[in-house]
C-alpha cells in the first residue's frame, strides 16, 4: 500500500497543508496508525482517502504543537478541514493524479536548477530514498541532503505556486519533468540498492505519469519518445529475473515472456517521436535503440551496428559518461572487446564515473572475453564493492567463480 499509494497521497497533502516537510510526516504518522489499525479490523475501502484524512488530522495536531504557529494555528487548522476529503469519500483517482503533477510542476519551477527540480521530485513525489537520488546524480548523499534541504525551503519561503501553470508557462519546466519521470522509471527498472532487481510499481507510476503528460501535452516528440522508450523496457521485465530474483541476461531471455502488445506500442511511439520536425529528441533516440533489441528476432541477429550508430548520434546531443559507457560496451559487438577496452580505459581516466559499479563491470566483461582471467576478477571484486543490489552481486560472485574454476568463457554480461 505504501508503494502504490504513497506519491499520490503526499502530493495530496502538500497541497492541503502547503509545506513539504509537514506533509511528508503526517503521512508516515498515517501509516505509523494503518500499521496499528489494519490487521485488527478491516482496512478502509478507500485507503488513499483514508490515509489522506488521517494524514491531515496529524499535520493539524503537529501544527497545534507547534509555538511558531499558535497565532494562525485555527486559521490553518479550519483551511486544512475543509479542504481534505473525508475518509468514507468516494475520491475520484483524477484529483490525486492532478495533485501529483501539480507537485511535479512545482518541483520543476525554472527558480531551481535542472538537477535541483529532478532531485527534489524524485525525492519527494516519486519517494526515492535521499541516497537513491544521490546516486542517480553521481553525489554524496550529504550534498544532496543539502540541496533538497535548500529546495524545500525555498519553495515555502518564496511562496512557489503548487499549481499545473497555464499552457504558456508549461514549455520551460517539461525538460525537468521529463528528467524526473525518466529517473523514477530507471529506477523502476533497474533499482541502485535492495534484494530486488527491479521495482514494478516505480515502472507502472513513471508509464502512468508519462501518459498523463502525453495527454497534457500532445503532439510533442520528446514526451512521445520518453514514453516509447519506458514501454519497450518494461516489456521485458517478466524475462529479465528469475523465479528466484536471479538477473537474465538479454542473450539469455525468454523472448516468448515479452510483453509484445506493450511493445507493439511502444514501436508506433518511436515512429511518431521520429517523425517530428526539428532535431532528434534524446528520448527518442534511446527509443530507438530499445526497438532495435525489441525487433531483434534473438539475440544474435541484434543489429548492433545500427544501434551503435544511434548511440554516436546521441552523444552528439545529449553527451554524458553513462552514454559513453554504453557505447563503449556496444562497440564491443562491433569492433571487438580490444577496441571497446580501449574506449572504457579512456573514459575512467578521464573521471566522471568514480563509483558506479558498472563501469568495473563492464570492463571485467571486456576482460574476461579477452581471456585475462586475474584483470577481470578484480575488476569483477571492485563491481561487486561498488553496487548495494544483491542481484548484481550474485551475478559478479558467478562470473568471478567460474573464472576461478577456469570454466569456458560466456557471452558479456549484458542487463
Amino acid at each position: 500500500m505504501f508503494r502504490d499509494e504513497a506519491g499520490r497521497a503526499l502530493a495530496t497533502l502538500i497541497r492541503l497543508v502547503g509545506d513539504f516537510d509537514l506533509a511528508e510526516d503526517a503521512l508516515q504518522d498515517a501509516f505509523a496508525v494503518a500499521l496499528e489499525r489494519w490487521p485488527k479490523e478491516a482496512p478502509p475501502a478507500n485507503p488513499r482517502a483514508w490515509l489522506v484524512n488521517v494524514a491531515r488530522n496529524k499535520a493539524i495536531d503537529r501544527l497545534r504543537r507547534q509555538v511558531a504557529f499558535r497565532g494562525r494555528e485555527r486559521q490553518v487548522a479550519h483551511e486544512i478541514e475543509l479542504n481534505a476529503p473525508d475518509a468514507n469519500d468516494v475520491v475520484d483517482s483524477s484529483v490525486f493524479d492532478d495533485d501529483m503533477l501539480r507537485l511535479i510542476f512545482t518541483c520543476c519551477h525554472p527558480a531551481f536548477a535542472a538537477e535541483v527540480q529532478v532531485a527534489l521530485t524524485l525525492r519527494t513525489v516519486c519517494g526515492l530514498t535521499t541516497p537513491q537520488v544521490a546516486r542517480a546524480f553521481l553525489v554524496s548523499e550529504e550534498a544532496m541532503a543539502q540541496r533538497l534541504l535548500r529546495a524545500k525551503q525555498k519553495i515555502r519561503l518564496a511562496g512557489i505556486p503548487y499549481e499545473v501553470p497555464e499552457r504558456e508557462a508549461l514549455a520551460p519546466r517539461v525538460d525537468g519533468v521529463l528528467a524526473v519521470i525518466y529517473l523514477v522509471f530507471t529506477e523502476g527498472y533497474a533499482a541502485t540498492s535492495g534484494d530486488d532487481l527491479m521495482r514494478p510499481d516505480l515502472a507502472r507510476e513513471a508509464i502512468r505519469l508519462g501518459r498523463l503528460l502525453e495527454t497534457l501535452m500532445p503532439g510533442r516528440g520528446e514526451i512521445k519518445g520518453l514514453l516509447a522508450l519506458m514501454l519497450l523496457h518494461d516489456a521485458r521485465r517478466a524475462g529479465r529475473a528469475t523465479a528466484a530474483g536471479d538477473i537474465v541476461l538479454l542473450e539469455e531471455q525468454d523472448r516468448s515472456l515479452w510483453d509484445w502488445r506493450q511493445i507493439g506500442e511502444g514501436l508506433v511511439l518511436v515512429e511518431e517521436a521520429l517523425r517530428q520536425p526539428g532535431p532528434p529528441q534524446s528520448y527518442a533516440v534511446q527509443a530507438a535503440i530499445a526497438a532495435c533489441h525489441a525487433r531483434a528476432p534473438n539475440y544474435a541477429d541484434t543489429d548492433w551496428k545500427q544501434i551503435a550508430g544511434l548511440y554516436e548520434v546521441l552523444l552528439r546531443i545529449a553527451p554524458s559518461p553513462v552514454i559513453e559507457l554504453n557505447h563503449a560496451a556496444v562497440m564491443s559487438m562491433v569492433d571487438g572487446p580490444a577496441r571497446a577496452l580501449d574506449l572504457i580505459d579512456a573514459l575512467a581516466a578521464r573521471g566522471g564515473l568514480d563509483g558506479y559499479d558498472l563501469l568495473p563491470a563492464v570492463r571485467a566483461d571486456l576482460l574476461r572475453r579477452l581471456g585475462r582471467r586475474d584483470a577481470a576478477r578484480e575488476a569483477y571484486l571492485e563491481a561487486t564493492a561498488a553496487t548495494k543490489l544483491e542481484p548484481l552481486r550474485r551475478l559478479y560472485a558467478r562470473r568471478i567463480a567460474e573464472l576461478e574454476r577456469g570454466e569456458p568463457l560466456i557471452a558479456e554480461i549484458r542487463r
